[in-house]
Order: structure tokens, then C-alpha cells, then sequence
């Protein structure tokens, strides 16, 4: 696709196809904050916080890029107000169902990654028929992290490697970076299964536990907007940023003298 194929407002704002990341990751934070700051409830926060994610994935499928991944709901999250907690599960739960048939117009896959152990019974139901019924969609993959820690990935993808490994399908000395890679999570995702660009809002210049082994290599970019404001604008900007760094994943650049 040349550059002339892309939207207006990414060809206005010097953006390059061959330069747009194929994987976004967001920790979506300040729900709460933008919704005090405002004299509203907690839930109102969080739901405006949805309708920010609902445009974020629609300008996302539109601008080409291959998947994104949220993060929803953190397993430190329950350490919040029980009402926080119920409020949020509900919400992911109604959010997955009242998708699902756009998900499905638009070729979007949804996958759930997290603990399913501590999802209620009513979300993981959800979880599962959103997930059949977008299995064969193939143009854009939503990965919604709840219940999700970066090191629970990391701890079961060890399980599940110990286990091949005590079964004795599995030689200790064989597993290396890419074999545990392929056990986590965001495996779903293939080649791509590690983002180009991570974005956090809130002005937050953290991870908190997110995607740890996933983004060795991550192009990291902060907002100081909170959730509800991130919007296409912010959106466009940290796109910019991220193409003008240079990604050498440890590797030394050659000089000019060394390249002639």
C-alpha cells in the first residue's frame, strides 16, 4: 500500500505505511481521576473509558494496524473497593457482549488473556462465546488483558513447561527464549505477539506488571491525558513519535564510513 492509501489525517501528519507498528499495546489508566476531576462517579469514569477504547480500536482497524492489546483490569486491581471490582467485572462483561456482532462485521478476533480463575462465572461465559464466535475473523486481533499479570504469564508459561518437561515430552536443556515466548499469552498473535509501541496514559512513566516479557524491545510512549481524553489527536501523536525513533534491538547502527 503507498503512502497516498493511507487516511488523510496520518498522510497530513508525515506518517508512513511501512513505518506504522502492527501491534499497539495500552494501559488504559485514569478512569477514575478523569471522573473525580469532574464531580462524576467511579463507574462513569470507567464507563467513558470504554467509549474511548471503542474508538481507539475503530481508528485502528482503519489506519491498518494488526492488533492491539488493553489492559482492562490488572490482578492487583482487586485490591480495590469490592464495588470498584463488580463494577469493572460487569463492565468488560457487557463491553465483550455488546461487540460481538461488530467484531464480527469488521473481521476482528477477540482474545482474553489473564487468570480465568478469578473472572466470575458470568464473564468467563461471555469470554468464550465471543471468542468462538470471532475465531475464523482474521483482519485485526483485540486482546483484552483482564485479570492479567505480566509476571502470572511468565509464572504459567513456566508451569506449562515444567509439566512437558516432568512428562518427559520435554528435555530441560532444550527450552530457550523462544519456546517460553511461545508459551505466553499473546502467542495468539504469532509473529507479532510483541508490540511495537506501548502507550500509557495519566502521566503514570511506569508497566505496573503489564506485557513485562513481551516488551524487551517495546517503543514506550506517555500521555499525560487521562483514558476518557485519549483521543484520536493523542493517538496520532504517539504514532509520530514512534516513527521517528530508531529501533535497533541492541544492535549497533553502522557509521557512514563503515557502510561505504
Amino acid at each position: 500500500m503507498a503512502d497516498t492509501d493511507l487516511p488523510q489525517a496520518l498522510v497530513q501528519r508525515g506518517l508512513r505505511k511501512e513505518l506504522m507498528p502492527r501491534h499497539v499495546a495500552f494501559v488504559m489508566d485514569g478512569n477514575r481521576r478523569w471522573a473525580e476531576a469532574r464531580g462524576l462517579t467511579t463507574a462513569e469514569g470507567h464507563e467513558a473509558g470504554g467509549r474511548a477504547l471503542k474508538k481507539i480500536l475503530q481508528l485502528s482497524v482503519a489506519w491498518g494496524i494488526r492488533a492491539i492489546t488493553v489492559f482492562a483490569f490488572s490482578q492487583e486491581n482487586f485490591r480495590r473497593p469490592e464495588e470498584e471490582v463488580d463494577c469493572c467485572m460487569e463492565l468488560i462483561e457487557q463491553g465483550i457482549r455488546d461487540e460481538m456482532e461488530e467484531y464480527t462485521r469488521n473481521g476482528i478476533r477477540l482474545h482474553v488473556i489473564g487468570d480465568p480463575s478469578t473472572r466470575p462465572a458470568s464473564l468467563q461465559d461471555a469470554v468464550r462465546e465471543a471468542e468462538e464466535m470471532t475465531r475464523n475473523n482474521s483482519r485485526f486481533h483485540m486482546i483484552l488483558a483482564t485479570c492479567y499479570s505480566g509476571r502470572w504469564d511468565i509464572v504459567q508459561a513456566c508451569r506449562e513447561l515444567a509439566a512437558k518437561v516432568q512428562d518427559k515430552l520435554l528435555n530441560p536443556e532444550d527450552i530457550d527464549e523462544a519456546m517460553l515466548a511461545g508459551h505466553l499469552s499473546t502467542n495468539v498473535l504469532g509473529e507479532f505477539a510483541c508490540p511495537d509501541l506501548l502507550i500509557r496514559t495519566s502521566g503514570e512513566l511506569r508497566l505496573s506488571n503489564f506485557l513485562l516479557w513481551q516488551s524487551a524491545y517495546t517503543e514506550l510512549y506517555f500521555s499525560n491525558r487521562m483514558w476518557p481524553d485519549f483521543d484520536e489527536d493523542e493517538y496520532l501523536e504517539a504514532l509520530k513519535n514512534f516513527q521517528r525513533r530508531e529501533r535497533r534491538f541492541g544492535q549497533r547502527k553502522p557509521s557512514s564510513q563503515e557502510s561505504n
